[in-house]
């Protein structure tokens, strides 16, 4: 008879030399549902830890910054889709990022004048200081939606992993994801690039499950393209290599013929989500051509023109490629050029990314490799990734890393191929460079946009070897008033800030020194360190004669002249 609840096996009896038996066979059992039931709690508690840790980290940034460059015009934007359900601003980016922000507009009571007829960057300043709205209430509302969102991209990082490596190799790729700096720093942001890089991953895990049951996944996979493509234009370049993976895993399995047939199914489930994230705008879908979209010819022009989309999707296309078209300043490594270079994005992130962490994403991609059982992942997990790298260092903008916020996402899920390695030297190691990331992560709280690594000096020294957004966006324009009153009420301030914000309405009280005669500019300079890097002509004159006192987020360098 089974022992009933609290009840104990008597022990064993020795047999015939005397050896005692072995434990009854249900004791065993119990014994080993026990050890799987606490191990099952020790994961979740884990997981619960880190996305806590990550949560405090984005909701503590959060509330801290100021807006950056581009949050006001999503943020606008946002607020007319609610108002107004017109499309007219922001067209070069699709909706559902946006309405993502909306969702937590929609509790913020934002007051806007109907029918507002600026451009968006007017729009913008509009909602956040001239309708009496309170700026840091309105961007906490449009900013929590897009955290939320984050800290479920780390679920699917978690399952992705799970599904690949196991419960331990899910720990090293979530743990990976939740000290990432450049995913908190664009994660705690009302932005578009960690959403969209969220739903390729999606993506991406639900086609590794769609090879046992495509009936419940393939669907899934193609809902979650669609959100990527109606989130970010610059999606599209993952849409060959996701119907390519259907095709070939469906047509290796059943016949050629339904995997085209599965790949198409997945394309026209993603074309239904963009349509639907227009059509969730506006219904009636109203649009006319903005003026200043450029005619695109050639094979860019026959392609957008091909395209499946709302007629808004592809104006939207054509300003791209219209921006794709002019020239930008870059930064890097001290070098201010006109142009772009071809590595910049490796090399920023090099420079961006935890030292642990690229060791870990190179350790996984050869275990990814090596290891016969797991090379059809690596098409998910490293093929997908690389492939919007390559797409994105063709850009003719050298304006961050956020640019290939998917690198650290995918990364961390690539990483934890080091769990299925069979060495106690590798998991004891694998363990060292995640504690090693999560320190470097620590250090640099509330400070993750101008993150870096040791190798190249941290947050303080990023300035010195990147711009834009990697550093400076404007999101420490409060942090500066603050130090303007602690520490130097009354001085006369001159001020070169790039970013969305007013200055006078957080206090600052200053004047433009490139408007004067420099010997005018006596007292205090403060200079976003974008525009120190790019500085030439008078500015350039301004800070030689100028001596850095002091810094604000390490994005702001204050002088005194």
């Amino acid at each position: 008879m089974r022992p009933g609840p609290g009840r104990q096996h008597p022990p064993a009896a020795p047999d015939a030399t005397g050896t005692p038996a072995a434990a009854p066979r249900p004791a065993r059992a119990e014994r080993a549902r026990d050890r799987h039931r606490y191990r099952r709690w020790l994961f979740v508690l884990a997981v619960v830890a880190l996305l806590t840790q990550m949560a405090v980290a984005m909701v503590t940034t959060a509330v801290r910054q100021t807006p950056t460059i581009d949050e006001p015009v999503y943020v606008g934007a946002a607020e007319v889709y609610l108002r107004e359900h017109s499309l007219r601003f922001n067209p070069e980016h699709p909706p559902l990022g946006k309405l993502v922000i909306a969702s937590g507009l929609v509790f913020a009571d934002v007051r806007l004048d109907p029918g507002f007829t600026g451009d968006q960057t007017q729009l913008g300043r509009r909602v956040l200081y001239e309708s009496g709205n309170d700026p840091w209430r309105v961007m906490l509302a449009a900013r929590l939606p897009v955290i939320l969102l984050t800290l479920l991209f780390g679920l699917v990082v978690t399952a992705f992993a799970r599904d690949l490596f196991g419960p331990a190799g899910a720990l090293v790729a979530l743990a990976l994801y939740a000290f990432s700096p450049d995913v908190i720093a664009h994660g705690s942001l009302a932005t578009l690039d960690v959403p969209a890089t969220g739903f390729v991953l999606t993506s991406a895990w639900c086609l590794w499950r769609a090879r046992e049951r495509p009936r419940l996944w393939l669907p899934l996979a193609g809902a979650a393209l669609g959100a990527a493509l109606a989130t970010k234009m610059s999606m599209l370049a993952a849409v060959p290599v996701v119907l390519l993976l259907v095709a070939v895993d469906r047509g290796k399995r059943r016949g050629w013929a339904r995997g085209l047939a599965a790949a198409a199914g997945v394309g026209l489930v993603a074309v239904a989500v963009v349509w639907a994230a227009y059509l969730a705008v506006d219904p009636r879908l109203r649009w006319t051509t903005p003026e200043g979209v450029p005619a695109v010819h050639g094979l860019r022009g026959l392609v957008t023109s091909l395209l499946p989309f709302p007629e808004p999707y592809r104006d939207g296309m054509r300003l791209q490629f219209g921006f794709e078209n002019a020239t930008w300043d870059g930064f890097l490594f001290g070098r201010h050029y006109h142009g772009a270079l071809w590595y910049y994005l490796p090399a920023a992130l090099l420079v961006k990314t935890p030292l642990g962490m690229l060791v870990l994403w190179a350790a996984g991609a050869a275990a990814l490799l090596a290891v016969p059982r797991l090379r059809p992942a690596a098409a998910y997990a490293l093929v997908l990734p690389l492939v919007l790298l390559a797409a994105a260092m063709t850009g003719s903008r050298d304006l961050g890393v956020r640019y290939a916020v998917f690198m650290p996402v995918f990364g961390a899920v690539a990483a934890a191929g080091v769990a299925v390695v069979r060495r106690r030297w590798v998991h004891m190691a694998a363990a060292a460079l995640v504690a090693f990331v999560a320190v470097s992560s620590l250090r640099t709280f509330p400070y993750y946009l101008p993150y870096s690594n040791e190798a190249f000096g941290g947050p303080a020294r990023t300035h010195l070897r990147l711009h834009d957004s990697n550093v400076d966006w404007g999101q420490d324009l409060g942090r500066l008033a603050d130090r303007l009153k602690e520490r130097y009420p009354g001085e006369p301030v001159w001020l070169v800030y790039k970013g969305s914000g007013v200055p006078s309405y957080y206090g600052i009280q200053a004047r433009n020194p490139l408007t004067v005669p420099p010997g005018q500019v006596r007292g205090l300079l403060l200079v976003s360190d974008s525009s120190v890097a790019k500085a030439e002509g008078r500015l350039a004159a301004l800070l030689e004669e100028a001596t850095p006192v002091d810094e604000v987020g390490h994005s702001i360098t204050i002088y005194r002249r």
